[in-house]
């Protein structure tokens, strides 16, 4: 493995940063004492999801690209 494939892209560390945004989000949604409350951190977890998903689409694109030379 060659230190190229080792090294950690801006996507992949976000990938796992919109995870575990999304994860406190839903933490927060589930002790919100409002339902109006819930629903926003909700929402805003679902968006989390969104971007982790949107950065993993990027991070296995250029995965692929790199394995298959041009």
């Amino acid at each position: 493995m060659t230190a190229q494939a080792e090294r950690t892209t801006l996507d992949g560390q976000l990938v796992g940063y919109w995870a575990r945004e999304a994860a406190r989000l839903e933490a927060l949604a589930a002790a919100a004492r409002f339902g109006w409350q819930k629903r926003r951190f909700l929402r805003r977890a679902a968006d989390a999801r969104a971007r982790g998903a949107q950065s993993e689409a990027r991070e296995t694109a250029r995965a692929s690209r790199a394995a298959s030379p041009a």
